[in-house]
């Protein structure tokens, strides 16, 4: 029988020889695993934890090996084309994680607001607001490595098939991702009730529309988008959120120039009227510029209100195409 001796490496050397031999790590990594708290309980009567934030180095290598190796694991053989489906899921639990602690960020928040109204000046009191603003603290501060880590998960995914990663519904907001995603929905609620700057952004909107299929030229429609970024440089980009054709390699463009993107899908309550509500929706942005690709009826709809508005419009055609570009 041959004899197989391992030599069994902690995950902190792994990280260290790989660091050696690759960039450092970011300063979205440093920032986001920074900690002001020597310890911290969590719920009542647990006892204090005084253990420190991970390493950013080794938290930032440890996701990319959980992206890449998965990657490298099945490429060239028949479960290649699940790889991209898996790493997907795998950002995704970064990212469904990352809201379940936000959302008990938000309860702290409310605990400490809560406390702040009836202080009574006791020390029982003094001590239970003290814990509850420990606790959000923590949690803040944990949300944020969290999504430091999706972010960057995100990133390798984007890295290994070309695609950005995108959230399967509603918003993925965050300061330190390559390009934030922010549903329409939000958007225009936090326009009426103006909320929160994170889901309201401000900046002057180019609304994007074009067909799903036979578009191939990705040169062509990144260089419109970047022809649109030099007039609008602090432009937001609104697109008709489709997964495939123009709105794909735009939600790329956004990605690479970190460009927020405002993905407006449709509503299947509204049934055959959802694709020309969407547009009219589109169109209510006051949009400073539009860029819309040959695609279906829906495309034309968009172009007939535009022109109506009067806003300045961009058109492509298919046949603008190079057919090298495939």
């Amino acid at each position: 029988m041959t004899n197989i001796n391992r030599s069994v490496r902690p995950f902190c050397d792994i990280a260290e020889f790989i660091a050696q031999e690759t960039a450092a790590t970011t300063d979205d990594f440093h920032a986001a695993f920074a900690s002001n708290l020597e310890g911290i309980r969590i719920g009542r009567g647990e006892e204090e934890m005084a253990t420190d934030m991970p390493d950013p180095q080794e938290a930032q290598l440890a996701v990319e090996l959980i992206v890449t190796t998965l990657f490298d694991v099945l490429r060239d053989t028949r479960l290649q084309p699940a790889a991209e489906r898996l790493a997907w899921g795998i950002v995704n639990s970064f990212h469904h994680v990352a809201d379940q602690w936000g959302a008990q960020a938000d309860k702290a928040t409310r605990d400490v607001q809560d406390l702040l109204r009836c202080a009574d000046g006791s020390e029982i009191h003094s001590v239970e607001l003290e814990q509850a603003r420990d606790t959000l603290e923590f949690l803040d501060e944990a949300t944020d490595a969290l999504r430091c880590m999706r972010d960057y998960a995100a990133d390798v995914f984007h890295t290994e098939t070309g695609r950005p990663w995108s959230a399967p519904k509603g918003s993925l907001v965050s300061s330190k991702r390559t390009a934030s995603v922010i549903a329409a929905t939000d958007f225009l609620a936090a326009r009426r009730l103006r909320r929160n700057e994170a889901h309201s952004p401000q900046g002057p909107v180019v609304i994007f529309s074009g067909g799903a299929d036979c578009w191939f030229d990705e040169r062509l429609i990144w260089g419109k988008l970047d022809e649109a970024k030099a007039r609008n440089p602090m432009m937001l980009l609104a697109t008709t959120a489709q997964d495939k054709g123009c709105d794909a390699m735009a939600a790329a463009w956004a990605a690479s120039r970190k460009v927020k993107l405002i993905t407006f899908r449709l509503s299947a309550k509204l049934g055959k009227r959802a694709g020309f509500v969407r547009n009219e929706q589109m169109v209510g942005l006051r949009p400073v510029e539009a860029l819309v690709c040959e695609g279906s009826g829906l495309q034309s709809h968009l172009a007939r209100l535009v022109k109506e508005k009067r806003i300045p419009a961009r058109f492509v055609r298919l046949s603008d195409q190079k057919w090298e570009a495939q």
